[in-house]
């Protein structure tokens, strides 16, 4: 049952030289402390992290997890990920240790779609409700390297504000100390000594070729033309990990490549306990062929703030062939959204069409939807209906919350680059 982890070897290449990395890290401290750059820290404080009732959607964690057994703890952690490298090192994690510290990260890179806003929700008090702690790691430095909102830090930080409080409108669980915000620059600037040269001995034990086969966690490819910055990218991630202490990487399939670099370089380094990679499902687009969400294509998009017209029409236009499951958005949605927030997925039609029915289970709608009798023409309302109730309250938070608000026109006034 358990999955080995291949151990990919690079037969070519070089390593990073020192002198490049020196002055690329002496050119970002630098960048970090213009001083129209406010740190994050201080315009964070007029931000109220308070936690949302658990019992405002089935998607909150509970605060009962000390009394879950291992086998309970491991059957919720695993649930979240598509993928686990090593599933015996995570029951024997989740066996030993009360409160395993989990890693995730984003850049804040324009407005929030419904795969990191919704998803990462139920991801999140999913792993809390196990007993986890949550390192959300606010990639701003990162984001700059990448060269997102055009590398303008002030405006990167602005972004990360946002998405903050669609967390905390959606209803991600926030009770005491389960969940931490750490913004990138900050947590760097302050230890320093500690981070740099740990991204330094990462790239030193690398070939070139090796980090260029990470880039995609960037959403590049080894044929873009990429800057020197971008290069330095992943050997800082990979530092991360190690960084925040992490003992699962709980982030995207896009973002696999990275987390198995750092478990090579725990062989390298003769480190035993090695990062429990636990990679979460990529939500599709809505159109077809897309396999991964992007804002590049709002039309293709479900995002947090989206009125209700506006999802009604992007679900009514969104692919969904009759009786096929492979390749259907609007069906993984409903697997991976819907049903982990309400736990059934409820159909609302005409006596002469089947009447009202209630799913309890994915499987039950997809054999109904292979078979016929459950159309494309109730699916896609059921779909819309249902995102349109998770989605309500962020609206009301950016509509009644000046500062919400305030973010959220700043955020959609910005021009997305990459």
């Amino acid at each position: 049952m358990f999955q080995n982890l291949v151990k990919s070897s690079d037969s070519c290449g070089y390593t990073f030289s020192l002198l490049f990395l020196s002055a690329s890290i002496s050119c970002l401290l630098t960048v970090s402390m213009e001083e129209n750059q406010i740190p994050p820290s201080q315009e964070m404080q007029s931000l109220s992290v308070n936690s949302s009732d658990p019992n405002s959607n089935p998607a909150s964690s509970s605060s009962s997890s000390f009394q879950l057994t291992a086998e309970e703890r491991f059957r919720i952690v695993r649930s979240v990920g598509e993928e686990c490298i090593q599933e015996d090192e995570l029951f024997n994690l989740l066996s030993k240790k009360p409160q395993p510290i989990c890693y995730d990260g984003f850049e804040p890179s324009g407005r929030m779609h419904i795969a990191q806003g919704v998803m990462k929700t139920i991801n999140v008090n999913q792993l809390t409700s196990a007993g986890c702690k949550v390192k959300i790691w606010i990639a701003d430095w990162f984001a700059q390297l990448n060269n997102k909102m055009g590398g303008d830090l002030k405006k990167i930080q602005t972004v990360g504000r946002y998405f903050i409080e669609i967390w905390k409108a959606v209803g991600m669980d926030l009770e005491g100390d389960k969940v931490e915000f750490l913004w990138s620059s900050e947590e760097i600037n302050s230890r320093a000594s500690e981070y740099w040269p740990l991204v330094m001995d990462i790239a030193r034990r690398n070939k070139l070729p090796r980090i260029m086969r990470c880039v995609q966690i960037m959403g590049r490819s080894e044929q873009d033309e990429l800057s020197a910055a971008q290069i330095l990218y992943p050997c800082m991630q990979c530092a991360d990990i190690f960084f925040l202490k992490a003992d699962i990487c709980q982030l995207g399939m896009d973002q696999r490549k990275v987390n198995v670099l750092a478990r090579e370089y725990c062989d390298d380094i003769k480190r035993k306990n090695k990062p429990i990679i636990l990679s979460h499902h990529m939500l599709p687009g809505l159109q077809q062929g897309h396999e991964k969400m992007s804002k590049s294509d709002p039309s293709s998009s479900i995002f947090m703030e989206d009125e209700e017209a506006e999802v009604n029409v992007k679900i009514k236009k969104a692919y969904c062939p009759p009786n096929i499951v492979e390749g259907n958005p609007c069906l993984d949605y409903i697997k991976y959204i819907i049903f982990p927030w309400f736990n059934e997925f409820k159909v609302e039609r005409s006596a002469e069409h089947g009447g009202e029915k209630i799913f309890k289970s994915f499987e039950e709608v997809v054999t109904e939807y292979k078979s016929g009798e459950l159309h494309p023409g109730d699916l896609k309302p059921a779909i819309a209906r249902a995102l349109n109730k998770i989605l309500q309250p962020v609206r009301d938070h950016f509509n009644n919350d000046a500062n919400a608000k305030d973010l959220l026109k700043r955020v959609k006034g910005y021009r997305v680059t990459r």
